[in-house]
Protein backbone atom coordinates (compact mmCIF):
# COMPACT_ATOMS: atom_id res chain seq x y z
CA UNK A 1 0.00 0.00 0.00
CA UNK A 2 1.76 3.45 -1.26
CA UNK A 3 1.39 5.91 1.41
CA UNK A 4 2.71 9.52 2.41
CA UNK A 5 2.44 11.31 5.82
CA UNK A 6 2.99 14.34 6.79
CA UNK A 7 4.05 15.64 9.80
CA UNK A 8 5.67 18.33 11.64
CA UNK A 9 3.09 21.11 11.50
CA UNK A 10 1.80 23.06 13.95
CA UNK A 11 1.54 26.71 15.27
CA UNK A 12 4.76 28.82 15.38
CA UNK A 13 5.21 32.54 15.92
CA UNK A 14 6.06 34.94 12.93
CA UNK A 15 9.82 34.61 12.54
CA UNK A 16 9.97 31.31 13.65
CA UNK A 17 10.88 27.93 12.22
CA UNK A 18 9.22 24.07 11.49
CA UNK A 19 10.46 21.20 9.65
CA UNK A 20 7.68 19.34 7.78
CA UNK A 21 8.39 15.81 7.24
CA UNK A 22 6.58 13.18 4.55
CA UNK A 23 7.44 9.11 5.41
CA UNK A 24 6.76 7.06 2.24
CA UNK A 25 6.15 3.52 2.01
CA UNK A 26 5.05 1.40 -0.43
CA UNK A 27 6.75 2.73 -4.04
CA UNK A 28 10.82 3.01 -4.53
CA UNK A 29 11.33 6.42 -3.43
CA UNK A 30 14.45 6.97 -5.28
CA UNK A 31 12.53 6.79 -8.75
CA UNK A 32 10.31 9.78 -7.49
CA UNK A 33 10.31 13.41 -7.42
CA UNK A 34 9.11 14.75 -4.19
CA UNK A 35 6.76 18.00 -4.31
CA UNK A 36 5.21 20.63 -1.46
CA UNK A 37 1.84 22.29 -1.64
CA UNK A 38 -0.13 24.25 0.42
CA UNK A 39 -3.52 25.21 0.40
CA UNK A 40 -5.47 27.85 2.27
CA UNK A 41 -9.14 27.20 2.61
CA UNK A 42 -11.04 28.37 -0.39
CA UNK A 43 -8.16 29.50 -2.52
CA UNK A 44 -6.15 27.02 -5.49
CA UNK A 45 -3.38 24.46 -3.87
CA UNK A 46 -0.12 26.55 -4.53
CA UNK A 47 3.23 24.41 -5.66
CA UNK A 48 5.96 25.89 -3.26
CA UNK A 49 9.02 23.52 -3.83
CA UNK A 50 9.88 20.44 -5.60
CA UNK A 51 12.99 17.83 -5.27
CA UNK A 52 13.88 15.96 -8.46
CA UNK A 53 15.84 12.81 -8.15
CA UNK A 54 19.00 14.10 -9.30
CA UNK A 55 18.64 16.38 -6.30
CA UNK A 56 17.91 19.69 -8.10
CA UNK A 57 15.55 22.18 -6.10
CA UNK A 58 13.32 24.52 -7.21
CA UNK A 59 11.02 26.91 -5.02
CA UNK A 60 8.23 29.45 -5.79
CA UNK A 61 9.53 33.23 -4.96
CA UNK A 62 7.12 33.58 -1.76
CA UNK A 63 9.40 30.85 0.21
CA UNK A 64 12.76 30.99 -1.66
CA UNK A 65 15.30 31.72 0.37
CA UNK A 66 13.35 31.23 3.38
CA UNK A 67 12.52 27.10 2.94
CA UNK A 68 14.60 24.69 2.28
CA UNK A 69 13.30 20.78 0.53
CA UNK A 70 15.26 17.67 0.92
CA UNK A 71 15.13 14.29 1.02
CA UNK A 72 16.73 11.14 3.11
CA UNK A 73 16.25 8.10 0.64
CA UNK A 74 17.56 6.06 3.73
CA UNK A 75 14.67 7.12 5.57
CA UNK A 76 12.17 7.16 3.07
CA UNK A 77 11.59 10.65 4.01
CA UNK A 78 10.70 14.05 2.29
CA UNK A 79 11.18 17.38 4.38
CA UNK A 80 10.18 20.54 3.64
CA UNK A 81 12.33 22.82 6.40
CA UNK A 82 10.53 26.29 6.82
CA UNK A 83 12.66 29.59 8.69
CA UNK A 84 11.18 32.99 9.04
CA UNK A 85 7.78 32.27 9.05
CA UNK A 86 4.95 34.87 8.08
CA UNK A 87 1.52 34.82 8.91
CA UNK A 88 0.96 34.12 4.42
CA UNK A 89 2.35 30.67 5.33
CA UNK A 90 -0.52 29.81 7.40
CA UNK A 91 -2.26 26.69 5.54
CA UNK A 92 -2.71 23.28 4.94
CA UNK A 93 0.83 21.79 3.65
CA UNK A 94 0.94 18.24 1.40
CA UNK A 95 3.91 16.42 0.14
CA UNK A 96 3.15 14.49 -3.30
CA UNK A 97 5.57 12.52 -5.34
CA UNK A 98 5.69 11.90 -9.39
CA UNK A 99 7.69 9.25 -10.76
CA UNK A 100 10.62 10.22 -12.68
CA UNK A 101 9.90 11.46 -15.95
CA UNK A 102 6.33 11.99 -15.86
CA UNK A 103 4.48 14.67 -15.08
CA UNK A 104 1.46 14.40 -12.63
CA UNK A 105 1.97 13.81 -8.93
CA UNK A 106 0.77 10.49 -8.57
CA UNK A 107 0.77 9.99 -4.69
CA UNK A 108 -0.46 12.46 -2.22
CA UNK A 109 -0.08 12.88 1.67
CA UNK A 110 -3.28 13.59 3.98
CA UNK A 111 -1.87 17.30 4.76
CA UNK A 112 -0.50 18.99 7.33
CA UNK A 113 -1.50 22.06 9.34
CA UNK A 114 0.61 24.92 9.33
CA UNK A 115 -0.29 28.39 11.50
CA UNK A 116 1.82 31.04 12.22
CA UNK A 117 0.33 33.51 14.51
CA UNK A 118 1.58 35.30 17.06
Amino acid sequence: EVQLVESGGGLVQPGGSLRLSCAASGFTFGDYAFGWFRQVPGMDREGIACIKTDGTTYYTDSVDGRFTISTDNNKNTAYLQMNNLKTGDTADYYCAAKCRGTQDYRYWGQGTQVTVSS
